[in-house]
């Protein structure tokens, strides 16, 4: 049996090792994910496979820019897992002018829509505030900020590395619901000795009843003035590690480790809402800084608060 050429202009999605399922019934555009006879639905299967995130792929679909097994592709369709999917120069082109912005983002100023007065890290991405030592060799216009959108968040009073993505597939690889990426933050913590229960079911996270403080700055240079590991029990550290529950669920194993004697490393693979400062609330530590510095493979490094960069050719999550 031999394989046709994809048609001209069109680039071949990767085909799986070995084909499953039964064949597409005939008109079948169920808009469910998944279809009888282990179909499933196209837009899922195009984010899959890494070609664009299921928003992108309606629109390419919705434009004639997408076909399956030499058949222009239509809305809500349903394929097999080894069907051949194609997409055009022209979607490849849209796919190649996005890009993906790090931002060092400064306390006070929030992930996504304004709120209370405060700032929108949106607002940061200027020309102005383009980091100086940024090596990518895009230059900034105002069509870089059209649908970029901040890819997972830092609370208010956080600060560190915000991704903010125009391109679905990484948002998808960042905060999608099967993610496993990697994010490492710095916490500086005060040891009470009092566990406070209502951070296992509060993402407010209150501490004894009154809500936490703002939190400070966290820089290179900060002096040590307390030594918070040599009165933290070794169990609790475990407990930080491994076994701490919120909301319910069982949250999965973190990597937790003391920096100095009052800064903890966390490298945690989900995100639920305030969660380091609920799992510290947990085993009696109150968070007064926190400072994410890395997700995935790529660091804050040197980035200045306030600034930001291009995500650089060949770097990549």
């Amino acid at each position: 049996m031999t394989t046709s050429p994809p048609p001209s202009g069109f680039r071949r999605a990767p085909r799986p090792a070995s084909p499953s399922g039964a064949p597409i019934p005939a008109g079948q555009t169920n808009t469910a994910a998944h279809g009888p006879g282990g179909t499933i639905r196209l837009n899922k299967r195009m984010a899959e496979l890494g070609l664009a995130s299921r928003r992108e792929a309606d629109d390419w679909i919705a434009k004639g820019w997408v076909t399956v097994d030499g058949k222009v592709a239509e809305m809500g369709m349903q394929v097999l897992p080894n069907a051949r999917i194609e997409v055009s120069k022209q979607a490849q082109g849209q796919q190649a002018g996005q890009v993906t912005i790090l931002l060092h983002k400064p306390m006070g100023v929030v992930s996504g829509q304004a709120e209370d007065g405060h700032q929108p890290a949106i607002k940061l991405i200027q020309a102005a505030s383009h980091w100086k030592d940024d090596r990518s060799r895009n230059r900034f216009h105002g069509g870089q900020l059209k649908s970029l959108v901040p890819a997972g968040r830092l609370d208010i009073d956080s600060t560190g590395l915000l991704v903010l993505t125009q391109d679905g597939r990484v948002a998808r690889q960042l905060i999608g619901e099967d993610s496993q990426m990697e994010k490492e933050y710095l916490v500086r913590v005060a040891y009470t000795g009092v566990a406070n229960p209502l951070a296992a079911t509060s993402p407010a996270a209150t501490y004894a009843g009154v809500r936490a403080s703002p939190l400070q700055s966290i820089d290179a240079n900060d002096p040590v003035q307390s030594d918070v590991r040599s009165v933290f029990p070794a169990d609790k550290l475990a407990l930080l590690r491994h076994g701490l529950a919120l909301d319910g669920q069982p949250l999965k194993p973190a990597q937790v480790d003391w920096q100095n004697p009052e800064q903890l490393r966390f490298v945690l693979t989900e995100g639920k809402k305030r969660q380091i400062r609920r799992m510290c609330e947990l085993v009696g530590l109150k968070v007064v800084g926190l400072k994410r510095v890395r997700v995935g493979r790529v660091l804050l490094g040197q980035l200045p608060v306030g600034q930001w960069r291009y995500l650089a050719p060949g770097e990549a999550f």
